[in-house]
């Protein structure tokens, strides 16, 4: 009796020894299912927040709304200057300031090369000349001017804008963000930007009291690099 006593008790003990490895085993599954689910809310967080941060970093999402952003209407600035090479090399060689009827200018005369340059955003430390640019302008560029004196703090949005808008089909690679030389005339009060593009018909000007994207976005879908007065230019 007493080996059959002996063994019944063994049965039992390992009956409890499986169970209690069982329930641990349970508990360690139960464990690792939320812990995958905690990393997979986790990821799936950090998925959203990237998708909606880069949609935040799309051109017309960058700076204020179109109706915030206090634009005068486009202009049509009317007048000559295609082909019209003064400057070093060409028949005007000692004309080496233009004086043009815009601030900032929308057509005329210019120096002979056009910047091409993978920079899409100038300061006042390393700008081409005025002359240089609307040269720029005459092969289908659209740049934004912007007075530094009334921009304070705007730098990173006007490098995003750079960078977002030469990705844009009607403005790839031609869209130049550059810092106004105010010794050439002074922005309106209020207007610091200007975006500017030399059309076949005309020049135009649109002068904007803040950034927005969406104007952005609707200047050069309006006037894209295409409409230009020297089509296929570098």
């Amino acid at each position: 009796m007493s080996n059959k006593k002996a063994s019944q008790d063994r049965k039992a003990r390992l009956a409890e020894v499986q169970k209690a490895q069982k329930a641990k085993e349970k508990r360690v599954v139960v464990g690792i299912v939320i812990g995958c689910l905690v990393l997979l809310a986790g990821l799936g967080g950090v998925v959203a927040f990237a998708v909606n941060d880069a949609k935040s970093q799309q051109l017309p999402n960058l700076g204020v709304g179109a109706s915030a952003a206090s634009c005068d209407p486009i202009t049509t600035d009317t007048g000559g200057g295609q082909g019209e090479h003064v400057g070093p090399g060409t028949p005007k060689p000692n004309e080496t300031t233009v004086k043009y009827d815009t601030v900032p200018p929308s057509h005329g005369p210019h120096f002979a090369a056009p910047a091409v340059s993978p920079r899409k955003f100038y300061t006042a430390a390393d700008r081409p000349a005025v002359e240089t640019l609307v040269h720029n302008l005459e092969h289908g560029y659209t740049i934004l001017w912007y007075d530094s004196t009334q921009t304070k703090g705007k730098e990173k949005l006007l490098r995003d804008i750079a960078d977002q808008a030469n990705k844009q089909s009607q403005s790839r690679d031609k869209f130049l963000v550059v810092e106004w030389d105010n010794s050439r005339g002074a922005f309106p009060k209020g207007k610091p930007f200007a975006l500017v593009h030399w059309a076949k018909d005309a020049g135009h000007r649109q002068l904007c009291g803040d950034l927005s994207g969406a104007v952005i976005v609707d200047f050069i879908k309006k006037y894209p690099a295409s409409d230009t007065q020297e089509p296929g230019a570098a």
